[in-house]
């Protein structure tokens, strides 16, 4: 009855001067980059968080709190990767993952290609179970004034055999 489970996760991150723009692993050329305690990329927190509430985990900030120094501009793929061995003890592996970011710019469609490999890598599964997608928030909101990034994930995970 437990064979598959869904995750959905969402982060946020306002832009900052003087940092470097991660997304999906990915350094992307930019006048401003992401304030986070890690280095802040917004795709991955909210891929970590799906794949923490597919078994019920409780979120990035459960497992990495700010508030412990040695998180402290940590690399989020290596968060990711931790997040999923939880859910591995469970006997539990990654069937897909749909991701989204939210942003006006940069435009990011020429990096996708390399988050999805990084992602795919990262978490040891195929690149065509891992899809990344970009769009615009048609300038409404924080994301439509310049302000920041956001991004949506959901994750389905099936019971190993």
């Amino acid at each position: 009855m437990n064979d598959f489970r869904i995750g959905n996760g969402f982060d946020v991150h306002a832009f900052a001067e003087n940092r470097k723009l991660i997304l999906g692993g990915v350094e992307i050329p930019f006048e401003k980059g992401l304030i986070g305690h890690s280095d802040a990329d917004v795709l991955l927190h909210a891929i970590t968080d799906a794949v923490l509430g597919a078994v019920a985990l409780g979120d990035i900030g459960k497992h990495f709190p700010d508030s412990d120094e040695k998180y402290k501009d940590a690399d989020s793929m290596f968060l990711l990767k931790k997040a999923y061995e939880l859910v591995r003890e469970k006997k539990y592996q990654i069937s897909n993952i749909d991701s989204i970011l939210i942003l006006e710019r940069p435009k990011v469609a020429s990096y996708i290609l390399q988050m999805r490999e990084n992602i795919a890598t990262a978490l040891n599964i195929e690149l065509e179970q891992v899809s990344v997608k970009a769009t615009t928030s048609e300038k409404l909101g924080f994301t439509g004034r310049g302000e920041g990034i956001s991004s949506s994930a959901i994750i389905l995970i099936k019971k190993e055999i």
